[in-house]
């Protein structure tokens, strides 16, 4: 135990300029939240909620206008009956792609459940593909969006070019907002017309930019992520330019109704405040990747990214020799949840995925990724993709017994 605490005490020396960094710029994403707020004059009857068709839902609209000005886009679509982010991304793409369009993931293949979405796997009910719409993918080259490729690839029939900023189940290293930037402003150049989606999911206030502001059309992701603050117990995002966000409002409900309707019940509490909390949420869920990374380092574990890289994502990468050795780390951080800690998670079937996934995640909200979790699908090679936490203290409590319940297991 004491060489443990020594260690621990090296690990955070280290880091504790790059927690500067980071708590920098938790200040500058805060100050966006607060502005916004400002904006919108935002009282304490919108957090009240509405009932039946939601008609004059002020408080909706006004969280609404509270995400739109922090993420500078035009409009936005706040909803608990957007269940999830693949749920958010997939009305983006219903509402921008018809018959004869094509998709063109910029990124390489995007999420197992997107991949059932657009049609590649699954039984492609109600998929893009069954409704005619076409699909290609750029791989990446050497982790980065090869431009000329892309520039290549898209074509008369290309309507909406997608990136998917977070790594999700794979090797791949997550995209920053400035290549995203010059992926844009290249591809904008040459084809004006083309929609550029951009899944958010896992970057929400991570960089002190998002992708709105270096020109994408379009951003989605899920409040039980980054911008839920720990405490939306439900609800997904989309925003962007306005007669896109008016295409997902008529998706989500129905043409002619669009975001006129929609009860907010009694969720725009958490939302308003999980929104307003989100960004130093998200600085203490960093804080805590960097620790797992550099604890995990010295004890010569492979873990990506490296704790001195810049992030755009939550996501650290935990990689194992043995589907036994992940498996322990996985329950080991469930075990030391909050919630259902003497639960042990076995591998199963996911829907939307190929293989067995472990799923540790002793959350508040059922599965929650912005509180601490560590999860992925068994199949070479063992990743566990840790991500989250609502305090600092709470991951590197959980972390520092992950690795020494493997010691004891003779695993590491």
């Amino acid at each position: 135990m004491e060489e443990m605490t020594k260690l621990i005490e090296e690990v955070e020396t280290t880091l504790a300029p790059f927690f500067k960094d980071i708590e920098k710029t938790a200040l500058i994403n805060q100050e966006k939240v607060l502005d916004a707020f400002h904006h919108v004059k935002a009282t304490e009857s919108d957090l009240q909620g509405s009932t039946g068709y939601g008609y004059d839902d002020f408080g909706r609209d006004h969280l609404e206008e509270i995400y739109a000005h922090t993420f500078k886009a035009e409009d936005a679509l706040v909803r608990p009956q957007i269940i999830s982010g693949t749920h958010a991304i997939t009305l983006a793409l219903q509402s921008t792609l018809k018959y004869g369009d094509e998709l063109l993931y910029i990124t390489g293949s995007p999420y197992d459940t997107l991949l059932e979405v657009i049609g590649v796997n699954g039984n492609g009910i109600e998929s893009l593909k069954e409704h005619g719409v076409h699909y290609n993918e750029v791989k990446l080259n050497n982790g980065k969006i090869d431009i000329p490729s892309v520039l290549s690839a898209i074509n008369e029939k290309t309507k909406v070019v997608a990136i998917q900023r977070s790594k999700g189940y794979d090797q791949r290293p997550s995209i920053p907002v400035d290549e995203i930037e010059e992926a844009i402003d290249t591809i904008k150049t040459q084809h004006p017309n083309v929609i550029i989606f951009v899944d958010n999911c896992y970057g929400e206030f991570v960089e002190d930019k998002e992708p709105i502001e270096v020109g994408a059309d379009l951003i989605a992701g899920s409040l039980i992520k980054n911008p839920g603050g720990g405490l939306a117990k439900i609800g997904g995002y989309i925003a962007g330019r306005k007669d896109l966000i008016e295409r997902c409002g008529y998706r989500l409900t129905a043409p002619g109704i669009g975001k006129e309707a929609g009860a907010s019940l009694n969720s725009l509490q958490e939302m308003y405040q999980g929104f307003f909390l989100a960004p130093h949420v998200v600085s203490q869920s960093l804080k805590g990747a960097l620790f797992t990374s550099l604890l995990l380092e010295k004890l010569n574990m492979k873990t990506t990214p490296k704790y001195n890289v810049k992030r755009t994502d939550l996501i650290q990468t935990v990689q194992f020799e043995t589907k036994e050795q992940m498996i322990s780390f996985c329950q080991s951080i469930q075990h030391a949840s909050p919630i259902n800690a003497h639960f042990s998670p076995e591998p199963s079937y996911m829907p939307g995925y190929e293989d067995d996934v472990i799923m540790a995640a002793g959350t508040f909200v059922q599965g929650s990724s912005i509180e601490l979790s560590a999860d992925g699908p068994i199949r070479p090679p063992y990743e566990a993709y840790v991500q989250g936490g609502l305090t600092y203290e709470h991951v590197k409590l959980a972390v520092t017994r992950a690795v020494t319940q493997l010691r004891k297991q003779n695993l590491i």
